[in-house]
């Protein structure tokens, strides 16, 4: 709440309605075009309904295309071969593979970005990568998998 003596200092610096309605434009200021005006813009400028087509060649097209997934160097023999089995199956945009057991191979990390994944829920997806590595998984303590659709 405010007490009367605020209320009137500050009812006396706002400006009263009148006062803004008088400093505002008028609508009349806004310019206007004659309808002569208006029909010699169109005659200028046709309507167009879709913009036209765009032509591409075929070497764009190929330097548009992801580039190839670069095998790392320090992936261990059963890293080798999974991340071998996904870039197969997949094609995947991002792919990384890690055996996160100290190194006896029973746990693996894997994270994989693929469009294969597109519309599949992530059930789904980690179904697919599953059923891609086959009965190697059942050999593993356990697998951290990820994966995504771009």
């Amino acid at each position: 709440m405010i007490c009367r003596l605020c209320q009137r200092a500050l009812a006396q610096t706002k400006p009263s309605p009148s006062h803004i309605l008088r400093a505002a434009p008028s609508f009349r200021a806004l310019p206007t075009l004659s309808q002569s005006q208006v029909l010699r813009t169109a005659q200028r400028q046709p309507f167009r309904l879709a913009p036209q087509a765009r032509h591409y060649s075929q070497a764009s097209a190929a330097a548009a295309a992801p580039p190839a997934l670069e095998k790392p160097d320090y992936l261990d023999e059963a890293e080798a071969w999974i991340w071998d089995t996904l870039v197969a199956e997949f094609a995947p945009l991002e792919l990384n593979v890690r055996d996160v057991s100290g190194g006896c191979g029973s746990m693996y990390s894997i994270d994989i970005t693929s469009a294969h994944f597109r519309g599949a829920n992530m059930l789904k997806q980690q179904r697919m990568v599953n059923k891609a590595l086959g009965d190697k998984v059942k050999q593993w303590h356990g697998v951290q998998l990820r994966t995504k659709a771009p």
